[in-house]
């Protein structure tokens, strides 16, 4: 009875997030679902970016987080569409939440959407919400054997951020066996070194992210 309930919620979750994809398509909204464990600094990256790109594309972003705000408000900082999502008690954002989401913007106005996920290294991965490109964004004080413990995010990304590189000289990180392990499990992803704080390596990631919007959308 169990494995059936959870298949039915599974393909429940994939017949929304084809509408999303669906959706998408028609209004030409290029979207990022940006997975981490809590802390890593996808909200730090997301005000380093947003400043850098809105000259380019119109955006919104969809805040996932079990409890408050106050993501979203360090985000509608920089005037632009915010959708804050609060699931109480789920580790990760479906495909449902994000449809019923993206109904609260006017999708005419829009480029790019960044979904910023629920902080969780395991179950984000699991869920298809109909977006064009997942990545997952890792810390160096989250230590380097995560690729290898939490794979399946690593497996499913297009692009790994390495956050809070300035932080790596009072870390034991290695660097070496981060690479090693997370391009054996993926040949083809990208990985981006950043500080957030401080906006190193952001300008990088803005480019490779406008080359995939661009070339998706043909703006």
């Amino acid at each position: 009875m169990e494995i059936k309930v959870l298949k039915n919620i599974m393909e429940r979750n994939e017949d929304l997030a084809a509408e999303n994809r669906r959706l998408f398509a028609e209004y030409k909204i290029f979207v990022l679902n940006m997975m981490s464990s809590p802390g890593a600094g996808k909200t730090a990256i997301l005000e380093q970016a947003i400043p850098r790109l809105k000259d380019r594309f119109n955006m919104a972003v969809i805040e996932g987080d079990l409890m408050t705000s106050r993501d979203a408000e360090r985000i509608s900082f920089h005037e632009v569409p915010v959708v804050q999502i609060n699931t109480e008690s789920s580790c990760h954002l479906d495909a449902g939440m994000v449809n019923r989401a993206v109904e609260e913007l006017e999708l005419n106005d829009l480029d790019l959407i960044f979904i910023e996920n629920v902080g969780n290294l395991v179950c984000p991965g699991t869920f298809d919400l109909g977006e064009h490109v997942k990545i997952v964004v890792l810390s160096v004080t989250e230590g380097d054997d995560k690729p290898a413990k939490y794979p399946l995010m690593f497996q499913e990304s297009r692009a790994c951020i390495l956050n809070k590189i300035d932080l790596l000289p009072h870390t034991n990180f290695d660097l070496d066996r981060f690479y090693k392990d997370v391009s054996d499990m993926n040949a083809d992803i990208e990985i981006f070194q950043t500080a957030a704080v401080t906006g190193q390596g952001i300008d990088r990631w803005c480019r490779w992210l406008e080359e995939l919007v661009t070339a998706k959308n043909g703006s």
